[in-house]
C-alpha cells in the first residue's frame, strides 16, 4: 500500500516531534499509520550482532566497500514507509552524510526484519530476511537453519532463543 507524498511528509513531522518514551525503540511509517515498538531485549542485539558478524565476514568477497550495521532508516516517500530494519547491508560510505536515510529503494541494499521476533522465543518460531527494498522479497525459514540470502549463507543456529 502506497499512501499520498503529503500524506506521508505529515506523518514523518508528526514521527519527529514525537517526545522521546521509556521502552520506545523505534517510530515508524506504515499502511498510513505511525507505528512505535518496544526496545529491543539484549539476546534481540545479540542475534543482530552474531548475523551482522556473518555478513561483515563475507561483504568483503561479496560486496567491498559495504557493511552490515543496524540502526539506520530506510525511508521511502513513495511508498509511505520509514522504516527501522533489524540489520541492513549497505555501502559504508553512506553512514558519512547528514542524511538520516543510508538506504533508499534507488540504492542497493537489504534488510533484514523478522517476524514475529529477531531472536525465535522457540525452536518452531519462523523469521523472514527482507533482502530487497521495500520488503518486496521475503525468505522465511525456522530457527537453526542455514539461509541463503543473496549471496550470503547466514547460520541462524548461532541465535539464542529468549522467554
Amino acid at each position: 500500500m502506497s499512501i499520498d507524498r503529503a500524506v506521508f511528509a505529515r506523518l514523518r513531522e508528526i514521527a519527529d516531534q514525537l517526545p522521546q518514551v521509556p521502552g520506545i525503540g523505534k517510530v515508524e511509517i506504515a499502511e498510513g499509520e505511525i507505528v512505535m515498538t518496544t526496545s529491543p531485549v539484549s539476546r534481540h542485539e545479540l542475534a543482530v550482532l552474531r548475523i551482522a558478524r556473518q555478513l561483515n565476514a563475507q561483504l568483503p568477497n561479496t560486496h567491498p566497500g559495504y557493511v552490515a550495521h543496524g540502526g539506520a532508516d530506510l525511508e521511502d516517500a513513495g511508498l509511505g514507509r520509514l522504516r527501522n530494519p533489524d540489520l541492513m547491508v549497505f555501502r559504508e560510505k553512506a553512514l558519512d552524510v547528514e542524511k538520516p536515510a543510508p538506504c533508499s529503494p534507488m540504492r542497493s541494499c537489504w534488510s533484514w526484519r523478522s517476524s514475529p521476533s529477531p531472536t525465535p522465543r522457540t525452536t518452531t518460531t519462523t523469521s523472514i530476511v527482507h533482502d530487497e527494498p521495500g520488503y518486496t522479497s521475503r525468505t522465511e525459514f525456522a530457527f537453526g537453519d542455514t539461509v541463503t540470502v543473496g549471496p550470503w549463507t547466514l547460520d541462524t543456529g548461532v541465535l539464542r532463543t529468549y522467554a
